[in-house]
């Protein structure tokens, strides 16, 4: 999931160091207008925290390997933070362990942290349609990561077509992934909703 340098065209890295300007902008103003980002940084070092150590453990499927992101979980939990936090948590991982690549950290969170901000919306709507929490996090946990998976493959495939087959053994190998997520991130929400339902965006008292 995470693309290294020397892979991708100039022009797609370009394009995803602009859109994720822009959107760390948007999503930094908005979280300010909602409430005080202060009051949310322990909780978005939280997750930024789990989405590092969860992308740093690796499955090898040549010429790839898997891990999981849990991008679907941190849009849920954090909101439009999500998107910050994933920047963050990539930085952090390229300068410290060499994973995946500076020149790509543009693009690797637009890849993960756009996915990431529609679970939140997902996981909204859901809740607002009544759907039980267990599900709805469940179907913005797997989405999430099916949309990455998307975004990768449209990333590689726009810098070559020698990449086409590459992104197809990536999206094969992501399908475990999607599932293992769409489990942990509904079962992380059941469990948040009982214990600590302030950490996620429902009325208890509807």
């Amino acid at each position: 999931m995470h693309i290294s340098d020397g892979v991708l065209s100039s022009s797609v890295i370009i394009v995803g160091f602009v859109i994720t300007l822009v959107l760390l902008m948007i999503t930094l103003r908005c979280s300010m207008k909602q409430s005080d980002v202060k009051e949310q940084i322990p909780k978005l070092s939280v997750m930024a925290g789990a989405f590092f150590v969860a992308s740093l453990i690796h499955i090898p499927v040549p010429p790839t390997s898997v891990h999981l992101i849990l991008n679907g979980l941190m849009g849920v939990v954090l909101g439009v933070l999500s998107y910050p936090a994933i920047f963050i948590g990539l930085t952090l991982q390229a300068v410290l362990f060499q994973h995946g690549g500076f020149t790509t950290i543009g693009i690797n969170t637009m890849n993960m942290g756009i996915p990431a901000l529609l679970a939140y919306g997902i996981f909204k709507i859901g809740y607002q349609k009544g759907i039980p929490l267990v599900l709805i996090g469940a179907i913005s946990g797997g989405l999430a990561v099916f949309i990455s998976v998307i975004f990768l493959a449209m990333s590689l495939i726009t810098t070559g077509e020698e990449f086409i087959d590459i992104a197809r053994l990536i999206a094969i190998t992501h399908v475990p992934i999607v599932i293992i997520e769409a489990i942990v991130t509904g079962s992380v929400v059941a469990f948040l909703a009982k214990v600590k339902p302030e950490l996620l965006p429902i009325d208890m008292e509807r």
